[in-house]
């Protein structure tokens, strides 16, 4: 599904290059749920906008589907992220004009879905998450955790193959985190392939695979405390991505 080699990324200021991707090889397979763990500052976070196509490399290949994302168009690239991917956010960025079944309709209709169909695509949605409750509440009438809930269902409202996350639950306590994650769990489990990205060791234990990256290369070993897997699943550090 996705498959990079010597993936490289710099920004270019007042003259200077700053790299923040530095040769990555990556390859991740259909219905994994992998967790992108670095510090702050470690590319973890740019690795994860360029695997949405919301950023190009500037070195390296990336291939999604066996597509070359340098040879794609931004139309095509928009296309494919509404057909194929669903983004979370850690700020959520749910629009507040709108209640929560609208917040959750907008990517059905940028799909060319009608009116009625959003309707009951978004209040399945609300049902399966048991937040029927919410359906006429406004993003300031909510808690972060529902918000984060609201704003997962509008991600995956047009059946995405794969789900990004960036620090899902950067934002939530504990509990909030806790059922967040499971629902990150049940979505994968349910064949959806989830790529999160976290700082947080506790929250990277729900992935089936740990990817650790650090000054923006993934390297092979870590202090990362992983034991006590959230759901007793191993966990494989690698080079290649590859286990």
């Amino acid at each position: 599904m996705i498959l990079c080699k010597d993936l490289e990324k710099s920004y270019f200021g007042k003259g200077v290059e700053t790299k923040v991707l530095k040769g990555v090889d990556l390859r991740i397979d259909r219905g994994e749920f992998v967790c992108i763990y670095g510090k702050s500052g470690s590319g973890k976070s740019t690795l994860l906008i360029i695997l949405g196509l919301l950023d190009e490399e500037t070195g390296g290949t990336y291939r999604l589907d066996g597509m070359d994302a340098r040879h794609l168009s931004k139309k095509e690239c928009a296309r494919i992220r509404n057909r194929k991917m669903g983004f979370v956010f850690q700020s959520y960025h749910l629009i507040p004009e709108l209640n929560a079944l609208e917040n959750i309709m907008v990517p059905l209709g940028y799909a060319g879905k009608k009116s009625k169909e959003r309707k009951k695509a978004a209040r399945r949605l609300l049902g399966e998450f048991g937040m029927e409750r919410l359906e006429k509440k406004y993003i300031s009438q909510m808690s972060g955790g529902e918000q984060q809930r609201i704003a997962i269902a509008r991600a995956i409202a047009n059946a995405p193959e794969i789900l990004f996350a960036d620090e899902p639950t950067g934002n939530l306590d504990q509990e909030n985190s806790r059922v967040v994650m499971e629902l990150l769990q049940k979505l994968n489990r349910n064949g959806m392939t989830v790529v999160m990205v976290t700082h947080d060791t506790a929250i990277a234990k729900y992935g089936t695979r740990v990817i650790h990256v650090e000054d923006g290369k993934i390297v092979e070993k870590g202090d990362v405390p992983l034991s006590g897997r959230a759901d007793s699943c191993p966990i494989m550090y690698t080079h290649s991505g590859i286990p």
